[in-house]
C-alpha cells in the first residue's frame, strides 16, 4: 500500500512546489499598492483640470473669434493666461502630474498608469452637468468598454507585474522609439493641422504622454538605482519635449472635441502606449503567466474600441465653440 502512495505523494509535492513558484511569481512588494490611491487622486485632479482648461479655451475662442483647432496663436496664448478657468485647470493638471509621479515611484508602470481611466468617468459626469449634454446609449456603452477594459487590466497587472532594473540598453531603445514618434507627430501636425480633427489630436497626445509617463518612470527608477548620468538627462529632455508637444495637441483637441472625449484618449491611449513599452522594453510583465498576457491584450483592445466608439457617438464631437456661439438660439 505504501508503494502505491508514492506516486500520489510525488504529485502532491510537485503541486506544492508549483504553487510556491506561482506565489513567488505574483508576490509583490506591499509598498507598491500604495501607488494605486495616489493614482486615483491624480485621476480626479486630471478630470477637473481638463474640464476647466476646456472651458477656458472655448471662452478664448469666442472672445478672439479664432479657432484653436489648427494651432494656438499668440493671441490665444495671451488670452488663456488671463482666463482664471484655464489657469486653475492648468494648476490642477500640474497637481495631477505630481500625484502620478508619486504613484510611479511606488508601483510598476503598467499597474498605476491605466488607473487614470477613473478621470474619464468623472469628466463625463462633469461635462454633462456643466453643458446639459446627455450621452446617448451608444456613447455610454463605449465609455463603459473603456472603464471595464482598463479596470480588469489593472486588477490582473496588480498581481502579475513587478518593477525591473532600468538598464542603459532599455533607455536607448525607448529614446530611439520616442525620436521616431516625435518626428512623425511633428510632420503630421505641420501637414494636417488645418484639416485635423479631434481624434487626430487625441491619439497623438495620448501616444506622446505615454512616452512621457515612461520617461518619468525610467528617470525615477534610475534615481532609485543611484544612476543619474547623460542618458538619464537625455530622458529628462525627451520628457519635457513630449510633454510640451502633447500639451499643444490637447489644447487643439479641446477646440473640436468635448473634454470627456479628450480625457478618454489620454486615459486609454496613453496607458496602452506606456503599457506596451513597460511590457516589451522594461519587461515589467516578464514573469506573468500566459493567461495574464492574453488578458492584457483582450482588455486593451476592448478599451481602445471604446475610445473610437465614444469619438463616433459623442454628440459634441466635431462641434467647435465658435460654431455653437454662432448658432441661432432655439425658439421657445
Amino acid at each position: 500500500m505504501i508503494p502505491s502512495l508514492l506516486p500520489a505523494l510525488e504529485r502532491t509535492a510537485l503541486a506544492i512546489a508549483e504553487t510556491k513558484d506561482l506565489g513567488d511569481l505574483v508576490s509583490l512588494d506591499p509598498r507598491q499598492f500604495w501607488g494605486i490611491p495616489l493614482a486615483l487622486v491624480g485621476a480626479a485632479l486630471m478630470s477637473f483640470g481638463a474640464q476647466y482648461q476646456s472651458r477656458g479655451l472655448n471662452k478664448v475662442e469666442r472672445i478672439t473669434g479664432l479657432s484653436a483647432g489648427s494651432g494656438l496663436s499668440l493671441r490665444h496664448i495671451v488670452r488663456l493666461l488671463r482666463r482664471p478657468s484655464w489657469v486653475v485647470g492648468t494648476l490642477l493638471l500640474g497637481l495631477a502630474v505630481l500625484f502620478q509621479l508619486g504613484s510611479l515611484s511606488l508601483s510598476p508602470l503598467i499597474v498605476v498608469q491605466p488607473i487614470g481611466v477613473v478621470a474619464l468617468v468623472i469628466t463625463a459626469i462633469l461635462n454633462s452637468r456643466m453643458t446639459g449634454v446627455h450621452l446617448p446609449k451608444r456613447a455610454i456603452a463605449s465609455l463603459s468598454m473603456c472603464v471595464v477594459g482598463i479596470a480588469i487590466f489593472v486588477t490582473v497587472a496588480s498581481f502579475t507585474a513587478a518593477d525591473r532594473p532600468v538598464t542603459d540598453q532599455k533607455l536607448i531603445i525607448i529614446l530611439v522609439l520616442f525620436a521616431v514618434v516625435l518626428a512623425a507627430a511633428l510632420v503630421l501636425f505641420v501637414l494636417f493641422r488645418h484639416r485635423a480633427f479631434a481624434l487626430f489630436y487625441i491619439v497623438g497626445s495620448g501616444v506622446l504622454y505615454g512616452f512621457v509617463a515612461t520617461f518619468a518612470k525610467t528617470v525615477i527608477g534610475r534615481l532609485q538605482q543611484g544612476e543619474f548620468e547623460w542618458l538619464t538627462w537625455l530622458c529628462v529632455a525627451a520628457l519635457l519635449a513630449g510633454a510640451l508637444l502633447g500639451m499643444v495637441f490637447v489644447q487643439n483637441a479641446y477646440s473640436s472635441g468635448p473634454p470627456d472625449l479628450v480625457v478618454a484618449g489620454l486615459t486609454v491611449v496613453d496607458p496602452l502606449v506606456a503599457i506596451l513599452i513597460g511590457i516589451v522594453v522594461l519587461q515589467e510583465a516578464a514573469g506573468a503567466p500566459l493567461w495574464a498576457t492574453l488578458t492584457y491584450v483582450v482588455t486593451g483592445v476592448v478599451a481602445l474600441i471604446g475610445v473610437f466608439g465614444l469619438a463616433k457617438f459623442h454628440p459634441q464631437t466635431g462641434k467647435s465653440a465658435l460654431a455653437e456661439a454662432a448658432a441661432p438660439a432655439p425658439s421657445a
